[in-house]
């Protein structure tokens, strides 16, 4: 069943959520920007012959994440009325259109696993598809851009967190790109970043393994309906992104982000998996050495620091994916 957004969301918001980008378009078009709509939900505009740095934003992955859905229309329709300002190539990607539509999370299946070349039981599922036009996409932007490449993929999680706002770095991305991603991220306050050494299916992995982007998940906040989030918890990160998009002197970093590197990945193998803490479980809970945090038939993971911290604890997940984190802090 459709969403019904249009009493509540702006007309700017609902034409993003639908993945109507006639309008913005238009005026990048009227600019002198080359634009192209390589697929539904999908925005690239660039400048041939200018040298200029690729930037990839991404929103509704999943698609009751709605928040960023409404920063990045706002940011959008102004630059777009202020389109000579835009100091990027840029590609806007809406993810899980049918879903955000839908109001749901996804369709068949989790839309951010399914970036791998094996897909095994998600293969048929409607994300699936859609997937794969997102990755068409990525790689004509990416194999047509310069050395400069930048990939955010903006969330909001579902679950309360010690830190409101994290995000999730490849480790395999290169080391003066990845220290400016980490510059920005301090811009736009992010709290915590995570270290990730391998790839669980995410799109922003995906972008940073085959086209070497500086790439991150970025999760904002708790997911919201569409039209009534409180914007003011984005200011940051819309500043941050805007200067970005147009190319402005970096901001002074408030404050550095915490560091955590991975310390393992929690694997649902069969129905019988079970967390051992309840749904209210934060993210960033802290648990000591040999605690429980899971089990699966008859094996049990545990922690195997002094410390580690449970990040994305989902028993939901189906069999085969990952159903949590658990991070340890380096700095």
């Amino acid at each position: 069943m459709t969403q019904k957004v249009t009493q509540v969301v702006t007309p700017v918001v609902q034409a993003l959520a639908q993945a109507d980008f006639s309008g913005v378009a238009r005026l990048f078009s009227d600019a002198g920007f080359t634009v192209a709509l390589p697929a539904p939900g999908m925005l690239q505009v660039v400048k041939p012959g200018a040298g200029r740095a690729s930037v990839a934003v991404s929103v509704g992955v999943h698609g009751d994440e709605t928040g960023p859905i409404e920063v990045l229309a706002h940011l959008l329709d102004a630059l777009s009325r202020d389109a000579s300002k835009l100091a990027v190539d840029l590609l806007v990607c809406v993810g899980n259109v049918d879903a955000i539509r839908a109001g749901k999370r996804f369709i068949d299946a989790d839309l951010n696993r399914m970036f791998r070349p094996v897909r095994g039981s998600l293969a048929q599922a409607a994300e699936s598809a859609r997937a794969d036009e997102m990755i068409a996409a990525t790689t004509a932007f990416f194999e047509a851009a310069g050395p400069v490449r930048w990939h955010l993929d903006l969330h909001t999680a579902i679950r309360p967190s010690v830190y409101p706002t994290f995000a999730i770095v490849p480790d395999l991305v290169a080391d003066d790109a990845k220290a400016q991603l980490i510059d920005w991220l301090g811009q736009a306050a992010i709290g915590a970043i995570i270290m990730n050494p391998q790839s669980a299916g995410t799109y922003s992995y995906y972008s940073a393994e085959h086209f070497g982007a500086a790439a991150s998940t970025v999760e904002l906040g708790r997911v919201g309906t569409l039209g009534q989030n409180d914007l003011s918890l984005f200011d940051d990160v819309s500043r941050a992104l805007d200067g970005l998009l147009r190319g402005l002197p970096a901001q002074p970093v408030k404050a550095q982000p915490h560091v955590f590197k991975v310390a393992q990945e929690i694997i649902k193998h069969s129905d019988e998996f079970r967390m051992a803490f309840d749904r209210s479980t934060q993210n960033f809970t802290s648990l000591p050495q040999h605690a429980v945090i899971a089990s699966d038939g008859d094996h049990v993971y545990t922690v195997r620091h002094a410390e580690e911290l449970v990040v994305f604890p989902n028993p939901d997940v189906r069999v085969g994916l990952r159903a949590g984190l658990m991070v340890v802090r380096v700095s």
